[in-house]
């Protein structure tokens, strides 16, 4: 009886599975080359089995809101299992290819929670084909690259990896390495990141309210995923581009794991050679920009519960220049000499394990310790010998028969206008636990505690000058009074030297815990996730240490899934989250005891951000996701100097504000057979206010739009595949202005030379300058960058070499526009340039660039 029973209960329940069944789409590729696999053999949840056709696809059919799994099956290629979800009617499986493998099958597992994926009002994911596509192109190749095209992040231009995200400052955005703070994770002090693609499987944006298990930011996370070595196959990657080298070498570790060595080393000098010939700056260049850098991935499964993980890096970058220059030009005659160098190093070290006590919990660990080091040395020493114009003799002839009676036709003015040398060094220790436990019935808890510590140690020598505006009747202590019989002019400047001594060792402990519960309804309408994070910062100087108050961040989203398979839409889903977020603003690693900052006055960066946004899944492949938000920022940390005469003071801040809100989409065609691609668009609105605000600046207590800030940011990438071999990548962009001052006409004016060491001291000079002054309305002109990129891929269908050459050209549009800002002018002759200054961190010609790749 208890036989017939269950036979019975069997086959009623593949019955009620079988009407209410639904249909999906398996689509089975190549992950390198995005070619699909025609024959590949897919086994359902029910023993059934499917053939893909000519376009790798074939149609399964699961049960209604319930996940399954699937194996699929292809000879040459990696063994892997593929997850269907609860909802969608389309999966990809990527495959990589491993040898000859008979009735071998291949699996691939949904994310773990807190891993790669792109989840509406939280966070935008770009992995594979999409990464190395827009990231493996040009002179730097860097996951940046790919990361500045998507919604919500403001544009920079090329050699600046420092977005400002949904307007928030782009030094807020804080890089995690798998879930490893990075502590400053750029070279050539954040031209580019050290994030090479090929030691990345994904990365994630998240700019939304995304989980309490991440904090340190009030404006984006980056979260990056290490590439996993194969366990089974020896693998290599070796690559060559116009200004790099990269190698990569994959062992496997008896079947449970792998160990993965990667290398990067930049050549630099045949691109400079070039740029000389039509760039005159880039004539002084002596050291060429080099990058090099090396990476480790070690994992292992010890049981199918227990896994260990180990993550390296070690890499530099450095830059050197000499300029020397005699030039006559109009009344200036000038020699000047200017040396600069600067070297970086950076590396971490990274532990991990992961292990499931049983089949509903997860308990993950992590520790490492990072290290970052920059040395910066230069020196400029300017001799210049300047006829006075006619104009200022008229006006200015009795401070120059005082201070200039013996050539009151001409001064001289020998100095070393600037030398500095400076040294900074980071370190830090960092561990954190993690605990995601399914209870059951849609609920899962998650709970975590981590702790880091940074030592920041400041040492610099600066010598320079500045020049300041005298009050009338306020003459300087050591100039006789009797020098100004007639007071002091109105418009008077003095120009002396500041001697400037960094010597800072200082401490951090931050401290932080998380719990969360997320809850997902038995059908997938409805989901929530309520977090609360705590992160406490104390602060430790050389002679003195600073408490803080703890920052209490809590988090809650809501997410309903609308409608599936309604006609073309296959899905639509909205969400709505708000939350709190804090973070540590670098430049209080200056901090002396000096600047008397008592306990709690010392406050984090805080902001409350509110998301609404919805996604719609359509036939055919394609996604739109919109968003809008508000974020109010509050306790931000500033600083301002207070530069006199034998006197330079910093003066820091915590009660700045912000508020940044707007809207960012993406429309998003997905991998296919002839094209594919993405749309995005943002438009943001930030303003910030410093009540306490620098003196000398224009904007004062006022508000204004920070200096990142753009109104519009488009950005088109298009993939067209007219053959299998063949991809031609298209990236569009287009982006507002930055705000710039506005500027009047050119005078001059009387500069008093005041310095007791030099042998023109009392010497007046004539100087030229502009009025310069903050305007909301004052915009550079839009940037409009064009790249493109052109890729042949060759493989090796029976066995396991494949490959890529592709030829590449970044700002295109520099050969007939470049965004224009203010013009400069001569301030010793009052020469206004000709053209104007950039308006972002652009090359003034196109860069091409020729890269191959080889795999086994």
């Amino acid at each position: 009886m208890p036989v017939k029973r269950l036979l019975c209960l069997t086959i009623f329940l593949w019955g009620w599975a079988s009407l209410c069944a639904r249909e999906v789409e398996i689509y089975v590729e190549d992950t390198d080359l995005g070619l699909p696999l025609e024959g590949a053999l897919i086994r359902s949840w029910d023993g059934q089995e499917y053939i893909c056709d000519e376009a790798g696809k074939a149609v399964v059919a699961v049960p209604d809101n319930q996940e399954v799994t699937v194996q699929v099956a292809y000879p040459g290629y990696e063994n892997r299992r593929l997850t269907v979800p609860a909802e969608g009617a389309r999966v990809t499986a990527g495959l990589r290819m491993s040898g000859i493998m008979e009735s071998q099958e291949l699996v691939v597992e949904a994310s773990k929670p807190g891993t790669s994926e792109t989840k509406t009002g939280r966070s935008v994911a770009i992995a594979d084909k999409q990464l190395t596509q827009t990231a493996e192109i040009g002179i730097v190749e860097d996951v940046m690259t790919s990361i500045k095209l998507l919604p919500g992040v403001g544009y920079t231009g090329m050699f600046n990896a420092l977005p400002s995200i949904r307007g928030g400052e782009p030094g807020d955005l804080t890089a995690v390495f798998d879930g490893f703070y990075i502590e400053f994770p750029y070279h050539w002090g954040g031209g580019a990141s050290i994030f090479d693609p090929r030691m990345v499987q994904s990365a994630r944006l998240s700019h939304g309210v995304f989980s309490v298990r991440y904090g340190h930011t009030v404006s984006g996370l980056l979260e990056v995923t290490s590439r996993d070595p194969s366990p089974t196959e020896v693998e290599a990657e070796l690559g060559f581009s116009t200004s790099a080298a990269n190698l990569n070498l994959s062992f496997p570790l008896w079947g449970k794991g792998g160990v993965m060595i990667m290398g990067k080393t930049t050549y630099w000098d045949p691109f400079i050679a070039l740029a000389k010939l039509f760039v005159e700056e880039v004539q002084y260049v002596r050291v060429a920009p080099y990058i090099r850098s090396s990476a480790l991935s070690v994992n292992y499964r010890f049981t199918p519960d227990l896994e260990a993980t180990l993550n390296g890096f070690i890499g530099g970058d450095g830059i050197g220049v000499s300029y020397e220059n005699e030039s006559v030009n109009g009344p200036l005659e000038s020699q000047s000499n200017m040396t600069f160098d600067w070297n970086n190093s950076t590396g971490f070290l990274i532990g991990g394990v992961a292990f499931n006590p049983t089949a509903s919990m997860v308990l993950r660990g992590t520790a490492g310790v990072g290290y970052h080091q920059a040395l910066a040395e230069g020196n400029v020493y300017n001799n210049i010998k300047v006829w006075y114009s006619d104009v200022f003799k008229e006006q200015w002839a009795d401070l120059i028969n005082i201070f200039n009676k013996d050539h009151p036709e001409y001064y001289e003015l020998p100095e070393n206008s600037m030398d500095i040398d400076g040294k900074t060094v980071t370190a830090n220790v960092q561990g954190r636990a993690d605990l995601d436990w399914d209870i059951g019935k849609g609920f899962l808890l998650a709970f975590g505690i981590q702790e880091l510590y940074a030592q920041w140690k400041h040492n610099a020598d600066i010598h320079a000058y500045v020049e300041r505006w005298i009050p009338p009747g306020n003459i300087p202590p050591d100039i006789p009074p009797d020098m100004f019989p007639t007071g002091v002019p109105p418009n008077l400047y003095l120009h002396f030297p500041i001697d400037y001594t960094i010597d800072v060792l200082n401490q951090g402990f931050t401290t932080s815990a998380y719990a969360a519960a997320e809850y997902t309804s038995p059908n997938s309408f409805f989901g929530a996730e309520l977090g609360l994070r705590l992160d406490h910062l104390y602060f430790v100087g050389r002679d003195f240490t600073v408490q803080t108050y703890p920052a209490f961040n809590p988090r809650l989203n809501l997410d309903f899934n609308i409608l599936k398979n309604y006609g073309v839409i296959e899905s639509l889903s909205a969400t709505i989250g708000t939350g709190l977020f804090s973070s540590v603003n670098e430049g209080i690693t200056l901090i002396e005891n000096r600047y008397g900052i008592d306990d709690f006055e010392m406050k984090q960066n805080r902001s409350w951000t509110s998301v609404a946004g919805t996604k719609i899944d359509f036939a055919g492949g394609f996604s739109f996701n919109i968003e809008g938000y508000f974020k109010y920022m509050f306790d931000r940390s500033y600083m301002y100097g207070n530069i006199e005469p034998g006197s330079t003071e910093a003066v820091y801040k915590f009660n700045g504000e912000g508020i940044s809100a707007g809207f960012d989409f993406m429309l998003q065609k997905f991998e296919s057979r002839y094209w594919d691609g993405w749309i995005s668009y943002s438009f943001n609105y930030a303003r910030y206010r410093n009540p306490d605000g620098d003196p000398d600046s224009s904007v004062g207590s006022d508000w204004y739009y920070p200096s990142f800030h753009r109104f519009h940011n488009l950005n088109v990438i298009l993939n067209i595949k007219p053959i299998p071999r063949l991809n031609l990548s298209i990236h569009f962009g287009l982006a507002s202005g930055r705000p710039k001052s506005k500027v009047g006409s050119i005078e001059s004016y009387p500069v008093l030379i005041y310095d007791n060491n030099s042998p023109v001291n009392g010497t007046i000079i004539e100087k030229w300058k502009r009025t310069s002054v903050y305007d909301d309305n004052e915009r550079t002109t839009w940037s409009v960058p064009l790249d493109l990129k052109l890729s042949w891929y060759f493989f090796n269908a029976k066995g396991k070499v494949q490959g890529e050459l592709y030829v590449a050209v970044e700002n295109l549009t520099s050969l007939i526009y470049k965004a224009q800002a203010n013009t400069s002018f001569n301030s010793y002759t009052g020469e206004e340039d000709t053209g104007s200054d950039s308006a972002s961190y652009e090359m003034p010609l196109p860069l091409p660039s020729i890269g191959f790749k080889w795999s086994y």
